[in-house]
């Protein structure tokens, strides 16, 4: 066992991009979202990629007391590493977005690199007896350009500079990965670079094996030896990019935030057998899942709360 390869899987519970009428397996309240986040912890994951929503109407909530109702249980309950998006919903100001992880200081946060058309109508046909707010989520970005300027990003590393948060720099398309190149060069970010690429998603890059290798090439060029490397498929790319990805060397994400779906037309039940699909093709090319501790060390993470 030792001598396979650790591959860290990350599981992102809820997100910010699908609604609840999508799924009845979408955790949506607080209770929903601790409960996944234990269990697909359980099932292998080392990283919990956490966002959190209203408790009455299931919206995306970037409050401080949103995700003071999951955190600190998740935290009492499971060893992963909890990162703490600072992406939020592309409808709101960075300085919502960041807010959680300037308060709980976590061991690791996402932080997007670069501005990006998000399409999300799309999703309109796939989904029928989508009303009120969560139609208005979807119509809405026809007209959406997910601001992270220069401004923004430094507003973020700035803003939680004294906490020890290290980043999953999420790269939707190449010009985020010199956006990122740029960073390392002025110094205010230090490696090693857990870049997330990011695919299939309107708006950046698709999802074809170009697109991955193209991806993965350009960021072995920028970051050379101080790359760990990592990316998610949206959608029903999911397990065909984590597939890629992996034996590709490199490391990958799942969960309901990215896809909803465990196969053509079938929806995934929960955010754990999506970790234990993940694991099943992680371990068919000869690899291992990485344990947290494994991940924090791959990742050179400060010490868990409480850790000695």
């Amino acid at each position: 066992m030792a001598n396979r390869r650790p591959v860290i899987i990350s599981c992102a519970i809820t997100g910010a991009i699908h609604t609840p009428s999508m799924s009845p397996y979408l955790p949506a309240t607080a209770d929903a979202i601790v409960a996944s986040a234990v269990e697909a912890a359980q099932a292998g994951a080392a990283i919990l990629h956490l966002h959190a929503r209203d408790e009455d109407t299931g919206k995306p909530d970037q409050s401080v007391e949103g995700f003071g109702r999951i955190v600190p249980r998740i935290a009492g309950k499971t060893v992963a590493v909890l990162n703490l998006t600072t992406g939020g919903s592309p409808y709101m100001t960075v300085e919502e977005r960041v807010r959680p992880a300037a308060h709980f200081a976590p061991q690791l946060a996402s932080l997007n690199m670069g501005s990006m058309n998000m399409g999300l109508f799309p999703m309109l046909k796939r989904h029928g007896g989508i009303s009120g707010w969560e139609k208005d989520h979807l119509e809405g970005s026809r007209d959406l350009v997910f601001r992270n300027s220069y401004k923004d990003i430094a507003y973020v590393l700035e803003t939680c500079r004294g906490n020890g948060t290290r980043f999953e720099f999420e790269c939707y398309d190449t010009a985020h990965l010199y956006n990122l190149a740029h960073f390392a060069d002025e110094g205010v970010v230090e490696p090693p670079f857990f870049v997330q690429t990011v695919f299939g998603l309107l708006g950046g890059i698709g999802a074809h094996a170009d697109d991955i290798a193209h991806m993965r090439r350009t960021a072995v060029r920028l970051f050379g030896d101080d790359l760990v490397w990592s990316s998610l498929g949206a959608g029903a790319h999911q397990m065909r990019v984590a597939a890629t990805v992996a034996a590709s060397g490199g490391h990958v994400r799942v969960g309901l935030e990215d896809s909803l779906w465990s196969g053509p037309g079938e929806l995934a039940v929960s955010n754990a057998d999506q970790v234990r699909t993940a694991i099943a093709l992680i371990e068919s090319i000869g690899c291992r899942p990485a344990t947290p501790d494994e991940a924090r060390d791959i990742l050179k993470l400060q010490p868990r709360k409480g850790d000695t």
